[in-house]
């Protein structure tokens, strides 16, 4: 079977293709701006981008679209511009090429490429990219939430923290290589609720603080109060669930501190830990292909007329009945 999958919620425009369910091509063309989002204009990019994207998925696969058995694209969550050019594009294609059509969940995809890939079975998940940041694990056909961010994800808020001491975009990468070079831990809030985590407040009080310490120090303190912050909730949930494994995905995951703090975590619980490989943690669309293909494999199918965007789909809203 060969499946097309279309991903565009954000900054980037990912078409893959998954054949004899191996991962045949994975291109992504990434929306680039000075100082974050413009959802008109990331659109824009991807609509520009979109028929030399497909042609070189199609190519390094090897397949055409005549090949293609279902065609995947990215419903949700996301920005709405952005997620109308993957819903048009794939209801063109699978009107004209009389294909079947499957709208995913963006979220799910993260963790379903990242199963998919590392062969872990029923993890205990960190879902960290730049709008979300969540705790989840599977049960009883969904994925719970256990915890999440109560205010902004902790993606954006490593953008925003970039962004206001005129660092540049996107954040991540760039915090994290100033990290390297601190040495003074600052007093910078560690803002856990229960299972939930903040970052607003952090964000705040490190650019205050960056007005009398080194960039360097405000760098390596955000960073290792946020991902602490993350890495005892996730803990918490291990304990909770009594799982045996932990899967790290979304974009932010390619932060080698953040990897190091949970494997630290896993080794001391004597339990595995997953990450899949870069180009997968970062929106890409052989996570979308993957999905789809688990979903019409356990009989999920779509209308053209069920195809609408849901800019505000919640994971947890999602049956999974892939892995019963």
């Amino acid at each position: 079977m060969i499946v097309l999958g279309i991903e565009a919620t954000a900054h980037t425009l990912g078409i893959g293709i998954l054949k004899d369910k191996e991962i045949a091509a994975n291109v992504r063309k990434v929306y680039k701006a000075r100082e974050g989002i413009h959802p008109r204009e990331a659109s824009q990019h991807h609509a520009n981008n979109i028929k030399q994207a497909l042609r070189e998925a199609f190519e390094n696969a090897s397949v055409s679209i005549e090949d293609v058995d279902l065609i995947v694209f990215s419903q949700g969550p996301g920005l709405g511009p952005c997620l109308r050019v993957a819903a048009t594009a794939a209801r063109a294609l699978a009107l004209y090429y009389d294909k079947e059509i499957l709208g995913v969940n963006h979220c799910l995809a993260h963790i379903e490429i990242g199963r998919f890939t590392e062969n872990c079975k029923n993890p205990v998940v960190l879902y960290v990219s730049g709008g979300n940041t969540q705790i989840l694990t599977l049960e009883k056909g969904k994925y719970r939430i256990l915890g999440e961010t109560m205010d902004i994800g902790i993606g954006n808020a490593l953008d925003k923290l970039a962004r206001e001491l005129g660092l540049g975009y996107p954040g991540g990468p760039i915090i994290e290589k100033l990290a390297k070079k601190g040495r003074k831990l600052l007093d910078i809030p560690y803002t856990v609720k229960g299972m939930d985590v903040s970052f607003s407040g952090i964000v705040t009080k490190s650019l205050n603080l960056a007005k009398n310490n080194k960039i360097e120090d405000v760098a390596f303190s955000f960073q290792e109060v946020a991902f602490s912050m993350l890495t005892e909730v996730t803990e918490r949930a291990v304990a909770h669930c009594n799982k045996q494994e932990v899967l790290l995905c979304g974009g932010v995951g390619v932060n080698n501190r953040l990897k190091e703090m949970l494997r630290i975590m896993c080794e001391d619980r004597g339990i595995k830990f997953y990450v899949p490989k870069d180009e997968y943690l970062c929106d890409n669309g052989a996570m979308i292909a993957v999905l789809g293909y688990l979903q019409y494999k356990a009989g999920y199918r779509q209308k053209i007329g069920e195809t609408k965007i849901r800019q505000r789909w919640r994971i947890d809203e999602v049956e999974v009945r892939w892995n019963i």
